[in-house]
């Protein structure tokens, strides 16, 4: 019976399972795939009490990180007297999961117990392929990382469906849960300035957030951090609002200005305590962005629709690893030939389930935390009803952009508008948000115009415009059912923008593959090359590049003449801009590295300057 007695601080009474909403199947509607969050397969609230002294589990080591680790491998010994082969292990945090965390948007009257919060992730019993079907005992290992609060481990019957909670383990914790990690770098709204933001679990009232910082090897000086959080009743809807939401800690950041160009900086995280004592992160380094226009090499990463993954195998019903760890594997090993990434929405997935944004920060870590990580908004940040998204889907899982707008920075002067303009060096990069209007006479359209025609060709040649949905080109199945192959009214109003401001690569992700067209206008090819483009191009390159991680998206049947290359695969792209004539298009496969697709495109200013159709600037026969 201690069991018993143990559980009942960890159930309450669910007014009627209705009150969760649609939080049991929130899927995306990324043309072609499905964009399930694997914890949404849990039906955690109707979880029944079934606790027995014959079935146990323990976790260790009891406290984590002894070293500073941020990152930790636990083990989890467990046996059952009654071992089924659905049987499964939640990892859950706060340890506590209990009923003062539960959130009731309905305000039913019938009741039935439950558990209220989703686990973090998720085992099979039988995940190592033991003997736990014969002996009842098994052991698997978790891989944790410091998300602010303590964990514990419990052990259910009875599938997914229909989980049925057989035994509680201890509870295991890092010896700093509080500790600043998982720094994610981003440019500032000028060349010379770059912003840290990184999470914690310290308020303004228990610390003092600041980088220490400065050329490496020199003095360092101190730059203030600002503090933001959100609250439960932020979130749009369920899950995000119930079985979803976790406590997100306190997310910082800081702005680093007056960058020396091309320069190698040092840095670390710290927060002053109350009573005078620092806690300090590990040192983390970065190179300052070229000054703007500045001849020498620089290298771009860009892709979409990553998601994160599990190193330890966990909630693998949906199969991220191969794509999401690949990428973010290749990135990492690559990271010293790296300048600046952009990720160009549908960044974790998380659909609702609020502890995944933590687990992706840390999985992006060794190349956020050295290079700007650029992000843009993708349905699954943004979408849902009634909130002003240009789309009423789901995606989101009740996030409407809170996360995506807090997690990471962005140089926009409203960032709930997520549309922005960045430079780096001879690139000018114009990211736009498909999930608000961007039809001619939007707010939108008219920054997307500005953004375009801002740039200095001359001292910035390489001109680019990215975004989520494919509001160019793209061959996947769904786009090609009306014969459009385009996002609906996708790029009817911009089409003529990037043609009168001679845009040279516009990137899209959503659809989960990779696909380049030849340099198009009005659905025409208007360059047969394919392979180098040299002297006046006439018309923009469009790029698919969605194969980050996520499900891969079919392709249609029929492969439009403008469709030069185009990999059912999860993959990304590398710009490498030589000079402000040479500039080298590789598309790299996630699983090796190596390169299946890559272009070329030479020129000159005057090139540049010449007259393209619809591209031309008026002139008079004035004298």
């Amino acid at each position: 019976m201690k069991h018993v007695f143990l559980i009942l601080g960890l159930l309450v009474i669910f007014h009627g399972a209705a009150a969760f909403g649609h939080f049991n199947s929130v899927v995306g509607s990324s043309a072609g795939a499905i964009g399930e969050q694997p914890l949404s397969k849990i039906a955690i609230h109707k979880t029944k009490l079934a606790l027995r002294d014959s079935a146990s589990i323990k976790a260790t080591p009891l406290v984590l990180g002894i070293k500073g680790e941020d990152t930790e491998w636990v083990d989890v010994d467990f046996e059952n007297d009654k071992p089924g082969d659905d049987d499964w292990i939640g990892v859950f945090s706060p340890a506590k999961f209990s009923a003062s965390n539960c959130y009731d948007e309905n305000n039913r009257k019938d009741q039935a117990p439950y558990i209220c919060s989703s686990p973090i992730k998720y085992k099979f019993a039988n995940f190592s392929k033991s003997h736990y079907m014969k002996t009842g005992k098994a052991y698997l290992k978790f891989q944790l990382i410091n998300q602010r609060e303590d964990f514990s481990f419990a052990l259910f019957a009875g599938g997914l469906s229909n989980p049925k909670l057989v035994a509680v383990s201890n509870s295991i914790a890092f010896a700093n849960p509080k500790a600043p990690l998982y720094p994610r770098l981003a440019q500032g709204k000028s060349w010379d300035e770059i912003t840290v933001t990184w999470t914690s679990g310290y308020n303004i009232d228990e610390a003092i957030p600041f980088v220490e910082w400065g050329w490496k090897g020199q003095k360092q000086k101190r730059s203030p951090a600002g503090t933001l959080t959100f609250e439960r009743k932020s979130m749009c809807g369920s899950p995000a609002r119930t079985v979803g939401w976790r406590d997100p800690g306190f997310i910082h950041t800081s702005f680093l200005k007056d960058l020396w160009p091309n320069t190698v900086y040092t840095y670390k995280l710290g927060h002053l305590l109350r009573n005078g004592s620092y806690i300090w992160s590990k040192m983390y380094s970065f190179r300052s962005s070229p000054y703007p226009g500045q001849d020498s090499l620089q290298r771009v990463i860009i892709f979409g629709d990553m998601g994160k993954a599990e190193r330890d195998g966990s909630n693998e019903y949906s199969n991220y690893q191969p794509g999401s760890l690949n990428t973010t594997d290749q990135l990492i090993r690559d990271v010293k030939n790296i300048d600046i990434v952009f990720h160009i929405g549908d960044i974790t997935y998380s659909n609702g389930y609020i502890s995944q944004w933590d687990q992706f920060t840390a999985q992006v870590e060794p190349i956020a935390s050295t290079v700007p990580y650029m992000i843009a908004s993708g349905n699954h940040e943004r979408d849902w009803p009634g909130t002003g998204s240009f789309y009423g889907t789901l995606d989101s899982g009740g996030e409407c952009g809170v996360l995506a707008e807090t997690m990471f920075y962005v140089p926009a002067e409203n960032r709930a508008k997520f549309w922005y303009s960045t430079d780096y060096g001879m690139f000018h990069f114009c990211i736009a948000d498909t999930e608000h209007d961007w039809r001619e006479g939007s707010e939108q359209y008219k920054f997307i115009e500005d953004c375009l025609a801002s740039a200095d060709r001359r001292k910035q040649p390489w001109l680019i415009f990215a975004a989520h949905r494919v509001l160019g080109y793209s061959s996947n199945k769904w786009y090609g059912l009306d014969g459009s192959f385009e996002e609906p009214m996708g790029r009817e109003s911009l089409q003529k923008l990037w043609q009168k401001y001679k845009v040279d690569i516009a990137f899209f992700g959503h659809v989960h593959n990779y696909e380049r067209t030849c340099p198009i206008y009005q659905n025409q090819c208007v360059n047969s090359e394919r392979s180098h483009y040299s002297g006046i191009v006439n018309g923009t390159i469009h790029v698919v590049v969605g194969g980050g991680g996520s499900h891969l998206s079919e392709f249609s049947s029929v492969t439009p003449s403008w469709s030069l290359y185009r990999d059912y695969d999860f993959g990304f792209v590398k710009l490498t801009a030589f000079n402000h004539s040479s500039l080298l298009f590789e598309y790299k496969k996630s699983s090796d590295g190596k390169v299946y697709d890559s272009f070329t495109i030479s020129r000159d200013y005057k090139d540049v300057l010449a007259c393209v159709h619809d591209g031309c600037e008026a002139t008079t026969l004035a004298t």
